[in-house]
């Protein structure tokens, strides 16, 4: 995990730039971490409410969002 550590870090640097890629780079990490966690929970038997409950979203939108996967 020190990547995301190192990200976490550079999200709060005084330099805008440095600042905001770090920013991007953690949004990325966060939907690819989603999506395996995700995975791992349709492949155990969960249901897109079980997962939807826990991301605190709508069964839909986590549907539309990783159902094709």
């Amino acid at each position: 995990m020190s990547e995301a550590t190192d990200l976490a870090a550079r999200a709060g640097d005084q330099d805008p730039r440095v600042g905001l890629r770090a920013v991007v780079a953690l949004r990325r990490l966060l939907e690819q971490l989603e999506a395996v966690q995700v995975r791992g929970a349709r492949n155990q038997g969960w249901s897109w409410q079980e997962i939807a409950a826990e991301l605190g979203v709508s069964k839909q939108a986590v549907h539309k969002k990783h159902g094709g996967r």
